[in-house]
């Protein structure tokens, strides 16, 4: 199961009051690194896998650790834990190689535009997704 990862730049003005990262601001770089996992390394060459649009169903997050702005990137890692016909579920965590500060996960709906509508995920968006795959099953030696 491979993971997609992401560096994301801290901004001064991600800072709170508090003098660390807002809690409101960790759903803006999860969003980054999933626009960035399901449309930048989708199948490239006019395939519409990803592009049609999508909508978030659900976001939790557990902030484990208080993140302080600083020059270097912070990483985000991604994968899918669950895909149904019409839904996936994203998880991430945005850590350092020492720390993690959140474990999060997003169930994403492939969105139609022009109906307005849920779609179905397509084969070809299913077989970009199963390389990202990890359900915490372990299969039988």
């Amino acid at each position: 199961m491979a993971r997609h990862i992401y560096s994301c730049p801290l901004r001064w003005s991600d800072m709170d009051a508090f003098g660390h990262v807002n809690n409101v601001v960790f759903l803006r770089y999860l969003e980054e690194a999933r626009i960035d996992f399901m449309f930048r390394l989708a199948p490239g060459d006019g395939s519409p896998s990803f592009s049609g649009g999508s909508v978030v169903a659900r976001h939790e997050i557990d902030y484990l650790r208080p993140l302080v702005h600083r020059h270097e990137p912070v990483t985000i890692e991604s994968w899918v834990t669950k895909m149904g016909a019409a839904s996936l579920t994203i998880a991430y965590e945005i850590k350092d190689p020492d720390v993690t500060y959140v474990r999060a996960s997003t169930v994403v709906v492939p969105f139609n535009l022009e109906t307005q509508r849920p779609r179905r995920i397509s084969e070809e968006e299913k077989y970009f997704l199963k390389e990202y795959l990890d359900d915490g099953m372990t299969s039988a030696p």
